[in-house]
């Protein structure tokens, strides 16, 4: 279980780098890599904004997918079946918490208040 965690997370950083990347090409007006050229085109303004727009939206569905996968697999993996209750001890008797004991203020301490 613990490789397949170790997996997903090395393909979940990968995805971050890429989405990472993907979003940092575009330009913030939405025109792409700013390429000129035939606007009918893969790699005009145009087709790239939307290759880029385009990757930016599945690269975020996968994300944000395999961060609940993961997230899921985490909580099942730290729980490990076992419930808290179970883990509780019923049989110790309940007594009242103990009394601080209180301690004389040493003789050499400049903070007891005390003339030394």
């Amino acid at each position: 279980m613990s490789s397949l965690f170790l997996f997903l997370i090395v393909v979940q950083a990968i995805i971050a780098a890429a989405l990472v990347g993907v979003i940092l090409m575009q330009r913030s007006e939405g025109g792409g890599l700013g390429v000129g050229g035939n606007p009918t085109g893969l790699m005009s303004a145009r087709g790239a904004a939307d290759f880029l727009s385009r990757a930016t939206k599945w690269l975020a569905i996968v994300f944000v997918l395999l961060s609940i996968v993961l997230a899921a697999m985490a909580a099942e993996t730290s729980t490990g079946g076992s419930s808290i209750e179970s883990t509780l001890d019923r049989s110790a008797p309940a007594s009242a918490p103990a009394a601080p004991a209180q301690q004389a203020p040493a003789q050499d301490d400049p903070l007891s208040g005390a003339a030394g």
